[in-house]
């Protein structure tokens, strides 16, 4: 099993954002003070954690977006969060995409239902830095240097790796990508969502490419894998759920290894779901947590980022299969959930983790090749 310290030099230049500049100290307001939490880049400058829960408490209230309660174990966070400290928390959209919450936000812009924080994939993260606010929670200094810009801009929350999930009891095991191509498989393969716009569906097609001869820097393999899949009749255009895996409508689910795990443990008894990370296409990604600069709840927002990166937080995470960026420090402190821990997916290979230009570059090419390949 890798550790984020094992990859975080690998993952350096993921998380490398461009366009991210210092910001100015916050100029002092009362504590508490709408006006203080929207600029405060830390908990000390509000004048400590006690003053940050008082100003969300009075707040009332966080907007969450593009948070499904079985993504990443977000439906217990969401919970625990808002039994712990009283606020009532707005979930809009649980099945948005990442490009999704960024255009909530162009058009809620100044209204009380606009989203107060992000969690992003790293391909629209990079093109939406400007519209984060900085902050660096109290364990900042626990999360590698590689996974957090260093103004707090924007951090790496969690990660997985790309997988495939399948029902055990209606088609083969596959060994990788290539045997999806079978006749086994027809009609049967689903992709969570639209990768133009979901960075889910991106990597999976990413994950196609490099289990076809491509690379980190061609993304075109997997485009005309799916192009080959959808002539096979293998390729099913069916955005999967929790309940199109559970009815048997998709039965193959090309996505987040957390994610179908996930589905795995809820379904334990009903179906034999399994993940596999195929060993020739190991695509590793983290995806990114940021706190708007115009988020209506602005105390609530940054308290909301305290507490998912506290051990707590953290632990709901990796219940949910997903690796927390801070498990290397909450491993060495004893804090983390080691059964959780044990319990991810077997990872074979070497793990790649594309660059912002790769990413953009892969962005464009399916921008432009997509649509016609499974048109």
């Amino acid at each position: 099993m890798r550790t984020l310290a094992r990859t975080a030099a690998a993952l350096v230049a993921v998380t490398t954002f461009a366009g991210t500049a210092a910001c100015s100290p916050p100029e002092k307001e009362s504590a508490g003070s709408g006006t203080a939490a929207a600029t405060a880049t830390s908990a000390a400058d509000l004048g400590g954690m006690d003053a940050l829960v008082a100003a969300a408490k009075k707040e009332g209230e966080l907007n969450v977006i593009a948070l499904p309660p079985d993504w990443a174990n977000y439906g217990e966070i969401i919970k625990a969060f808002g039994t712990k400290y009283g606020i009532k928390v707005n979930s809009a959209q649980p099945d948005a995409s990442s490009q999704d919450e960024i255009n909530a936000a162009d058009q809620l812009k100044g209204q009380d239902k606009a989203p107060d924080v992000f969690d992003l994939g790293s391909a629209v993260a990079t093109a939406n830095v400007a519209k984060f606010a900085p902050y660096k929670t109290a364990t900042w200094a626990e999360i590698p240097d590689a996974l957090k810009d260093a103004n707090g801009t924007w951090t790496n929350d969690y990660g997985g790796y790309m997988s495939i999930g399948y029902d055990a009891g209606k088609v083969p095991a596959p060994s990788g990508v290539a045997d999806l191509l079978k006749p086994e498989y027809k009609g049967k393969v689903a992709l969570n969502g639209d990768p133009t716009q979901a960075g889910a569906a991106f990597a999976g097609v990413m994950m196609a490419s490099l289990g076809s001869g491509g690379s980190a820097d061609d993304i075109a393999p997997g485009v005309d894998f799916f192009a080959k899949l959808k002539k096979a009749g293998n390729f099913l255009p069916v955005d999967p759920t929790p309940a199109t895996v559970e009815s048997g409508q998709t039965p193959v689910v090309i996505d987040w290894d957390y994610l179908n795990v996930a589905q795995g443990t809820k379904l334990k008894g009903k179906l034999d779901w399994k993940t596999l990370v195929p060993a020739n296409a190991v695509l590793g990604s983290f995806y990114v947590q940021a706190v708007s600069k115009d988020a209506p709840h602005p105390a609530a927002a940054r308290l909301w980022q305290e507490f998912l990166y506290s051990d707590e937080g953290q632990n709901l995470w990796l219940k949910g299969g997903a690796r927390p960026v801070r498990a290397d420090a909450m491993q060495k402190a004893g804090t983390i959930d080691a059964a959780a821990f044990a319990a991810l997916p077997k990872v074979d290979g070497t793990p790649v983790f594309q660059t912002e230009a790769q990413t953009t570059k892969a962005k464009e090419y399916l921008a432009a090749n997509w649509a016609k390949a499974i048109g």
